[in-house]
């Protein structure tokens, strides 16, 4: 297997292991982890901390010291869908496995909107709050799953171009 692959692979399967048992972890510590807002996310942190060693890695022991921005975005790209597929798939069973995740979090986020001064709900807007209420009904184990999957491509995404135009040394001509 190429050092391309194997190197974000191993380190996906690393993060992901532990991003779920982060999740876990929040929800018996916390309120709940999906109610914590996005710029506050723990994922932030850890895709910072094992992107940047991923690519330190590729650069220093695969590729003679050189990396380009493309191979620093495609071994990320392959990192974050490493951890977004076994930490989602994780939290599903999670979720599945322990009902009260699920219907925890509908309670918390239903008492949080609610709560919402008339200003925040302006800023919002009220058609929004709304939809977002009605399709909290629909909300399974497998939603938070792919929710959470969908978040770590944005976070991810904003974390890897950092990274890869830090860490990127283009061979000397």
């Amino acid at each position: 297997m190429k050092p391309l692959v194997k190197v974000p692979l191993f380190y996906g399967l690393i993060a992901g292991g532990l991003g779920a048992v982060l999740v876990i972890g929040l929800y018996y510590i916390t309120e709940h982890p999906f109610l914590i807002p996005v710029f506050f996310d723990f994922r932030i942190f850890l895709f910072g901390v094992f992107i940047f060693f991923v690519l330190k890695e590729l650069r220093d022991h695969y590729q003679g010291g050189v990396l380009y921005f493309g191979q620093g975005l495609m071994a990320s790209f392959i990192f974050i869908t490493v951890y977004g597929l076994l930490a989602s798939t994780l939290v599903t069973l999670f979720a599945t496995w322990e009902n009260a995740f699920v219907t925890t979090f509908i309670d918390l986020f239903t008492k949080q909107v609610r709560a919402l001064g008339p200003d925040e709900v302006k800023q919002i807007g009220k058609e929004n709050i709304d939809r977002n209420l009605e399709a909290l009904a629909s909300t399974n184990a497998f939603w938070m799953g792919w929710n959470y999957f969908k978040q770590c491509y944005w976070i991810g995404l904003l974390v890897s171009i950092i990274l890869s135009v830090i860490l990127r040394r283009q061979p000397k001509t």
